[in-house]
């Protein structure tokens, strides 16, 4: 082989190896493109064998935020049971009541919801979990079961829809009589006056009417209300009275929760709809509703996913999907819950009263050698200022009775007026001022019995009339009492230095300011 040959040779097989590098990189475009163009072939993966197409991703499971979170177990047996009924937002609502008791396990949160629940029950076949229970029925069968302090219950998301109600068959009517058998049948005569004849004959008329009637609704067929109709509102107030009549069984304190806003217009405005239903029901029947609209919208009243949360700092409150909450967003829902449930608690607190000792029922006699007196006990019953009894007696009071409610506390500490100052007080400030009222006219503040110095006014001096030759002694006697005390008369020493202390301020004052040391004293 010559050097030519040699250099042709490595010159072809380097041509071949850029030839070979720039398919690979044109690979992946080229790919591209004719996928582009043929949407309907499949995109060959380099690196894949040649003829076998490329895996496709799987798509991403969707996501159920109709379920919240698990509930974690306790070991600590609390005190206080909430139990909380109802669909889907009832189980967002009982994570968000266990979030805010995480701190305080002596109350525990009881789960008892279902999910695609709601007051309208769907009628299906077989439902062996009760995932359509008949919430009235139910609620008597949890509550006569767990026990339970406090009852919540919060549903209303699958009711936007129509209810059917079945239709009672009508009784059917009576057949005719077979007009061969009336016509065969030999008629009475008619007698005067008598109409027998003209009945008969109309009842024979009608005959074939009676028989073309419809036919009436067979046992068993129902009929549809559609959403918001006179019926449906009808029929679903009487659904959700009866379900709060289940919740009043435990005899416990009870509320009803309304629904959020839902992302989309008409969502919302359904869920408002049923939300004036359960507010005047829950009034109606003496439970507590709960209106969380205003914590899940903006200043417009607008749905919203983000706000603040409960502590104020701005969150994601609401799941992708619209409807359901996030962690923030259910603490949020809970709070509304939590705050009615401490008022609840506060007001059921049981008052404590503290030891005292025991002292006779029988009022004090008056001590021996103090007339008037009486001994008072180390301490008394307490009695609100404001508020009033259905009895008429005080609290440990013996025979004696008086108004529990106090004139002069309800007065001032009721409707706010102030107390009329006496006369001449520092707070009377009524115009134009009036003299200082006399002695006796001020109100009586407070009683004692101990010795007191007597207020009395000051004397005034009476002038006798005296004759004229003693002038000198009527002046005397008609001066005040305190110029009689007059003043000692100084002493020539203190009489000499008052005067020379004198003559020194004069000197002083016509002393120069700048130069005051070129002065002679």
């Amino acid at each position: 082989m010559t050097r030519g040959t040699g250099m042709r040779i490595t010159v072809l097989g380097l041509l071949a190896a850029a030839v070979g590098a720039a398919a690979m990189l044109a690979g992946p475009a080229s790919a591209q493109w004719f996928d582009d163009r043929f949407p309907g072939q499949r995109q060959r993966s380099w690196f894949a064998p040649w003829g076998q197409p490329a895996q496709p991703a799987e798509p991403p499971k969707p996501v159920d935020y109709s379920r919240a979170p698990a509930p974690k177990k306790s070991d600590v047996v609390p005190q206080t049971h909430v139990v909380v009924m109802g669909d889907a937002m009832a189980d967002w609502l009982a994570y968000g009541l266990e979030l805010a008791a995480a701190e305080s396990p002596d109350i525990g949160i009881t789960r008892k919801h279902k999910t695609i629940s709601g007051l309208i029950r769907t009628e299906v076949k077989k439902d062996p979990r009760g995932d359509h229970p008949d919430w009235p029925q139910a609620a008597r069968d949890i509550l006569a079961a767990e026990p339970a302090n406090f009852v919540v219950f919060m549903a209303g998301l699958n009711d936007r829809k129509s209810i059917r109600e079945a239709v009672a068959a009508k009784k059917p009517a009576e057949p005719a009589k077979d007009a061969s058998k009336t016509a065969a049948k030999p008629a009475a005569p008619a007698k005067p006056g008598d109409d027998t004849q003209d009945d008969a004959e109309q009842t024979s008329a009608d005959a074939p009417a009676a028989i073309a009637e419809p036919e009436p609704a067979r046992p068993g067929t129902t009929t549809s209300h559609e959403f918001r109709s006179d019926r449906w509102v009808e029929l679903y107030t009487k659904r959700v009275d009866d379900t709060i009549a289940a919740l009043k069984s435990k005899n416990v304190p009870v509320f009803w929760i309304g629904l959020p806003p839902i992302r989309g217009t008409r969502s919302s405005s359904d869920a408002g709809f049923l939300n004036e239903l359960y507010r005047s029901r829950a009034e109606k029947a003496g439970i507590t509703y709960i209106d969380v609209w205003d914590g899940f919208v903006d200043e417009a009243g607008r749905y919203v996913n983000f706000g603040p949360d409960f502590e104020g700092q701005r969150r994601r409150l609401r799941s992708d999907d619209g409807v359901y909450f996030t962690k923030a967003g259910a603490r949020k829902l809970a709070h509304y819950v939590e705050r009615e449930i401490q008022r609840a608690m506060v007001t059921q607190a049981t008052p404590v009263a503290l030891p005292l000792p025991d002292e006779p029922t029988t009022p004090q006699t008056p001590a021996r050698g103090a007339p008037g007196v009486t001994v008072r006990p180390l301490a008394g019953p307490v009695m609100p200022l404001t508020t009033s009894r259905d009895s008429d007696e005080l609290l440990g009071a013996g025979t004696p009775r008086q108004s529990i409610t106090d004139a002069t506390a309800s007065k001032v500490l009721v409707k706010g007026e102030a107390v009329a100052a006496p006369a001449g007080r520092s707070d009377d400030f009524a115009w134009p001022r009036r003299d200082i009222a006399p002695v006796g006219s001020d109100p009586v503040v407070a009683t004692t019995t101990l010795p007191m110095t007597p207020m009395l006014p000051e004397k005034p001096v009476v002038v006798a009339a005296t004759p004229a030759s003693e002038p000198a002694k009527a002046r005397t006697a008609a001066a005040p009492s305190h110029a009689a005390a007059a003043r000692p008369r100084p002493s020539a020493q203190q009489q000499a230095q008052q005067r020379e202390r004198e003559q020194r301020e004069q000197r002083a004052q016509s002393r120069p300011f700048f130069f005051p040391f070129f002065s002679r004293w």
